[in-house]
């Protein structure tokens, strides 16, 4: 159990110090994420920038990820999802232009306070509060691996552990501090697990060190 996102990111980082990372570079997943990712930029000295990642919720279940989308436009769909794909041709595709949008409404806030960072032949960390389906990280991970990081790593305080191999798939290391064979949702870790707004995963990139360009 976390105390809240903070704790568990300088748990995460005490598992990521030391490793000799070449210029790396934290991206992480909003709102949450950034809490995590500022902790873990800080720690490791490390840039600090966002992966724009959306779920793609079920019809009447939001909550329950079909897939996600990336800011690339990019889709990932769980395996069951897949095996339904065509009778919910028309759902996904308004789904996907939902979530689209609010990607280009993050993205717009987003690269206000902080250009987007350079990926190739760097170690990028790619982190999130915790993971649930997977689906998010596995898009986030498919966008990122195009852009050439000489390392692509995941790093996430908790996550269900039949996930962890799929995800394994899709980098190059994956550190999870805590994988529970009862897991039923990423908030039941964490004793403070507030709602993130936009003004406050701002602020965060706002603050966040920006090394010099080699």
């Amino acid at each position: 159990m976390f105390r809240d996102r903070e704790d568990a990111a300088h748990q995460l980082a005490d598992r990521l110090e030391g490793h000799p990372w070449h210029r790396p570079l934290v991206l992480a997943i909003p709102r949450g994420g950034v809490v995590v990712g500022a902790v873990l930029a800080n720690r490791l000295g490390a840039e600090l920038d966002v992966v724009l990642s959306r779920k793609l919720g079920a019809p009447r279940q939001p909550e329950l990820a079909l897939g996600a989308m990336a800011e690339d436009g990019q889709v990932y769909l769980n395996h069951y999802a897949q095996a339904y794909q065509e009778e919910l041709k028309e759902y996904l595709a308004a789904e996907q232009r939902r979530q689209l949008a609010e990607i280009a409404r993050r993205k717009t806030l987003v690269r206000a306070v902080r250009p987007p960072a350079e990926c190739e032949d760097r170690s990028v960390i790619i982190t999130d509060d915790g993971i649930a389906t997977g689906s998010t990280m596995i898009a986030a991970l498919q966008t990122i691996r195009a852009r050439r990081p000489r390392q692509l790593v995941v790093a996430v305080p908790v996550a269900p552990p039949e996930r962890l191999p799929e995800v394994r798939q899709w980098c190059d290391e994956l550190y999870c501090l805590y994988a529970p064979p009862d897991f039923m949702a990423v908030g039941e870790f964490y004793q403070e697990f507030p709602q993130i707004d936009d003004e406050q995963f701002l602020s965060l990139l706002r603050m966040a060190y920006t090394p010099a360009t080699p």
